[in-house]
């Protein structure tokens, strides 16, 4: 028999399996033969007072079945195909998924006020971008770097691919464009590093909230709402970041870089960080 790991049970437990059921559904599918009660204990180390209960559970979950051999005068028991189980929980899953799309938002009242909820750390605000994305139902504004682009890919190209119109803004190049992608070619990544401190992460989803993120090489921070004033904000930034780009690509490089080096106006927006508080940031994570 192969060695179980107690990720697998663990993974089972998941889905609503004890942790002793999962032991000996895993004894039993390892062993690829009907196994009796005493080898299930054997095998699985589920102690031999509470095997056949075990047993017991199995079978009333159908993940398991009972089998007389004409050679053994006791009753043994056989898996259920990991295949056939893992179908059954995808079923369920979904059956499950569908009847709180409609009992939820049925129970869930209408929002009287406008919400800000701060995030702390790369996953949870990574997480919460995903949230977002795999949410929308219309429309998307997202800016993002490399950095950030692999957690939110797939659930971007997911959007894509239900009809969301998808409009976003990379700071590099994408292992892939996912709708309506535009590189930022201007300022170059490296200058908006410096002059901002941050890479930003802009994810707005039907233009009704927004998570607006920052990272550094230290750590990682959002913020969630649905207020409409810092929805459009966000969505505002993201359009005329892109307009800027296409405007560069229109009018050259070169002569939009001499403008804006020489311009006061321009060089004045220039000047200072716009990310306040970094320092405190950096020092509170070192």
């Amino acid at each position: 028999m192969r060695p179980v790991t107690g990720a697998v049970v663990d993974q089972l437990r998941e889905i609503g399996m004890s942790g002793y059921e999962a032991k000996a559904y895993l004894a039993l599918l390892a062993a690829g033969r009907p196994l009796n009660g005493y080898e299930v204990a054997k095998f699985s180390g589920v102690p031999r007072s509470t095997v056949y209960q075990t047993l017991a559970k199995l079978v009333e979950r159908s993940a398991a079945f009972e089998v007389k051999l004409v050679d053994s005068p006791g009753t043994c028991y056989v898996a259920l195909s990991a295949e056939s189980l893992l179908a059954r929980v995808r079923r369920e899953f979904d059956r499950n998924l569908a009847e709180l799309g409609r009992s939820l938002p049925a129970i869930a009242p209408t929002s009287e006020a406008s919400l800000v909820h701060h995030i702390e750390g790369r996953e949870r605000a990574l997480e919460r971008a995903i949230d977002l994305v795999d949410g929308a139902q219309e429309q998307l504004f997202v800016s993002l770097w490399p950095e950030e682009a692999p957690a939110l890919l797939p659930s971007l190209r997911r959007a894509e691919r239900r009809g969301v119109d998808t409009t976003i803004l990379a700071f590099g190049e994408l292992p892939e464009p996912v709708g309506h992608t535009y590189v930022h070619q201007f300022s170059a990544p490296e200058v908006v590093i410096a002059r901002v401190g941050v890479r930003l992460l802009v994810v707005a989803s039907d233009c009704r909230s927004v998570l607006i993120g920052g990272a550094i090489p230290e750590s990682m921070w959002a913020v969630w709402s649905d207020d409409p004033a810092v929805v459009l904000v966000a969505v505002e930034y993201v359009r005329h970041d892109i307009a800027m780009q296409v405007l560069v690509d229109r009018i050259g490089h070169g002569e939009v870089d001499a403008i804006w080096r020489t311009d006061p106006n321009l060089v004045r927006l220039q000047t200072g960080l716009a990310a306040p508080g970094l320092d405190q940031r950096r020092s509170r994570v070192s």
